[in-house]
């Protein structure tokens, strides 16, 4: 089956849509990578995704447009993926969407929020449409996250030692191969949240570390926001821009007084690794293998490397499978699970009661086909 996954992650910056051809032989889900187009949001629609995430705030109304809105640009996202990657013979599309709330309160998720609304996405290609993943896993008494775990552990199942899946988007999470699976904390959303705080706008982030590489860490606001309770809480555990955002930084920043930007942005980029490394640590890692946008700041890998003496640490793209997609990738596999009848998480990763076919269908211009059940679930996760 050709599917197309389509993933905008917490740096809202650009919906990416990959395309794969997938099948079930024997025990492997067998992925052939057709590629990555990415479709970068236009400045209006940013800024009024931006004004309404937390700590902002939104009416009704101003969600409804942006439903609307990200509905349609994930649509073009998906019509350029189809012609561009897969000759116009896609047959399903997975949808992530983009997370607008999280909402995580005492330790548990009572529920979650991705806008991009699916139906313009199937009136746009004719195709059905999976698309909200993560609610049925939260129901079922899970985080909803991170839901990439599944793939991470079909694709490292027998890689020697304790291989340890690193996320490093906006929010950084972690999967090990007993299913243990976490949001460890700020990935790059500090980061991302002083650039553009200190550039007027400017910077959407550091880029290629710049500012983190010309500053020095601040020890007593590192320390003050070592503090946050998130990091001592046990696993399964998830969080967002709904705790890490700019108010957060301003919080700890009160009680230090002014530093330049260059120091603020090296300290965030220091939380990042030391609570990465920490958690790794936790988890006995012989090797990382790192995916997300994380990965292409010299500076916060540098730092993350030192913290980690003795642990291999290298990015998805030299196993073969780009960092930039993965995540695109990771949603193809599971509409395809979904379209197939099989369940599309991990129990032990997200705290669900038992696994679940994942996601609601858009029926596409065809009305709705699905094909058969498959007998059982793959084992592994094979790239061609």
């Amino acid at each position: 089956m050709r599917v197309i996954g389509l993933m905008s992650g917490t740096s809202y910056d650009a919906i990416d849509a990959g395309a794969a051809d997938l099948d079930l032989v024997g025990d492997s889900l067998v992925l052939r990578p057709l590629g990555l187009v990415s479709e970068a949001y236009d400045e209006a629609l940013r800024a009024a995704l931006a004004a309404a995430l937390p700590p902002g705030t939104a009416s009704m109304g101003e969600v409804c447009r942006l439903d609307t809105r990200i509905g349609r640009a994930f649509a073009a996202a998906a019509v350029r993926a189809d012609r561009e990657l897969c000759d116009g013979r896609a047959e399903l599309i997975a949808s992530h969407g983009q997370t607008a709330y999280h909402w995580s309160e005492d330790g548990r998720v009572h529920g979650t929020l991705q806008l991009g609304q699916p139906a313009w996405i199937a009136e746009a290609t004719g195709l059905p449409v999976v698309a909200d993943f993560r609610p049925r896993d939260i129901a079922a008494g899970g985080q909803g996250a991170p839901l990439v775990s599944l793939v991470d552990l079909l694709w490292l199942r027998g890689r020697p030692g304790t291989p340890v899946a690193l996320n490093l988007g906006g929010i950084a999470n972690l999967t090990a191969p007993d299913g243990t699976a976490f949001d460890t904390g700020p990935g790059c959303a500090l980061i991302d949240a002083a650039a553009r705080g200190f550039s007027g706008g400017q910077l959407s982030y550091d880029v290629d570390g710049a500012l983190a590489g010309r500053g020095s860490v601040h020890e007593p606001l590192l320390d003050r926001l070592l503090k946050e309770p998130y990091y001592a809480l046990p696993a399964p555990k998830t969080t967002g821009k709904e705790l890490f955002h700019l108010g957060h930084l301003r919080d700890a920043l009160a009680g230090v007084g002014t530093l330049p930007a260059e120091d603020v942005v090296a300290t965030l980029t220091m939380l990042t690794a030391r609570t990465v490394a920490d958690a790794v640590r936790s988890l006995g890692a012989s090797e990382v293998i790192a995916s997300g946008g994380g990965t292409r700041n010299p500076v916060l890998m540098a730092m993350l490397g030192r913290r980690l003496p003795g642990v291999a640490l290298r990015t998805s793209d030299e196993l073969g499978l780009p960092s930039a997609a993965k995540k695109a990738y990771a949603f193809a596999v599971l509409g395809f699970l979904t379209a197939h009848g099989l369940p599309g998480t991990v129990p032990t990763a997200t705290g669900a009661r038992d696994a679940r076919v994942l996601g609601s269908i858009t029926p596409g211009r065809d009305g709705l086909r699905l094909p058969p059940p498959a007998g059982r679930r793959p084992v592994r996760l094979v790239l061609e």
